[in-house]
């Protein structure tokens, strides 16, 4: 099973979610998308999976500091578009591993999710 973590390095989400994976033994890659970037594909593919709805996190200062025209209107192609402008638009963590795709840290999510 290949697992890949997405987000960004120092994000205390992430930190906690990376402690989780090292504590509990699993293997796992980190794709920081601030430093590598993210392709569009894989983010229409993950919107596709969850719905932009979940993948745009709209809590987060970069989102809130958005001119109010960028943030109305919102469609799959715009926030992409924006993920795309801005990684640090796209809720953390991002897990995948073999073709499942789960945002955000929940600890009973990724223990439910992952090899026993």
């Amino acid at each position: 099973m290949t697992i890949t973590i997405y987000g960004i390095k120092n994000c205390d989400t992430m930190k906690k979610a990376r402690a989780w994976l090292d504590a509990n033994g699993v293997a796992y890659r980190f794709h920081d998308y601030k430093a590598s970037g993210i392709e569009r594909a894989r983010l229409a593919d993950w919107s596709a999976r969850v719905g932009w709805e979940v993948l745009l996190n709209k809590a987060g200062t970069t989102f809130r500091k958005l001119p109010e025209a960028d943030k109305q209107g919102l469609t799959k192609a715009k926030a992409i578009m924006l993920m795309m402008a801005q990684p640090s638009m796209i809720k953390r963590p991002v897990l995948e591993t073999d073709g499942t795709v789960l945002v955000g840290f929940k600890p009973e999510a990724y223990r439910a999710m992952l090899p026993k």
